[in-house]
């Protein structure tokens, strides 16, 4: 898929995640297992990626919990974040969003692709992650960030459960070790 001939690459965005997981590759959300982790570092670099974001996508399910999010934590700061920043929600079967600022796209690749031509900034993929294994096996993720906080959870979705492909190259393109014993990795596809 080729870029538009009048936007250079640099000012191009890149679709990135940014993914909590156990030791044992659990990504549910809908537990508490990961906030003991949150301290004044990960905050920190939580807040890092959402000032790069430019616009969120999301999976159907994770919309939804951050929806659940405004009733059951109203004073969460994410919320702040999520009304200022342009969100797509890829579904195939919602057909409204519940607040302004939100667009309702189906999962075509070419849509995707757009969105990351037009970006000023990066799309920020939070959580979502059925989402995250669809872009991959459709080489749409520029970079995969992801959080291993030292637990092992047990049971729940597994970040590469039911993977649309077999086998996916990545390479390690930087790691970090926090205070509290969660690692940062990142990784980029080897087709990028």
């Amino acid at each position: 898929m080729s870029r538009p001939p009048d936007l250079e690459a640099d000012q191009m965005g890149k679709i990135v995640t940014g993914l909590f997981t156990s030791l044992d590759g659990i990504v549910d959300a809908d537990d508490d297992w990961q906030f003991p982790y949150f301290d004044e570092e990960l905050f920190a670099r939580v807040l890092a990626g959402w000032r790069s974001a430019a616009t969120l996508l999301l999976g159907r399910h994770s919309y939804e919990g951050y929806e659940r999010l405004r009733v059951e934590h109203p004073d969460s700061p994410m919320l702040a974040f999520l009304d200022a920043t342009p969100t797509c929600v890829v579904s195939s079967t919602l057909t409204h969003a519940r607040r302004d600022g939100v667009t309702i796209i189906g999962g075509d690749p070419e849509r995707i692709a757009q969105l990351r031509a037009e970006s000023e900034g990066n799309v920020l993929v939070l959580g979502s992650p059925t989402l995250v294994r669809w872009l991959l096996a459709n080489d749409l993720l520029d970079e995969l960030n992801v959080t291993v906080l030292p637990i092992v959870v047990g049971e729940g979705p597994r970040l590469f459960d039911d993977m649309p492909t077999q086998r996916l190259a990545l390479r390690l393109t930087g790691s970090e070790a926090l205070r509290s014993g969660a690692l940062e990795l990142q990784y980029a596809p080897t087709t990028r």
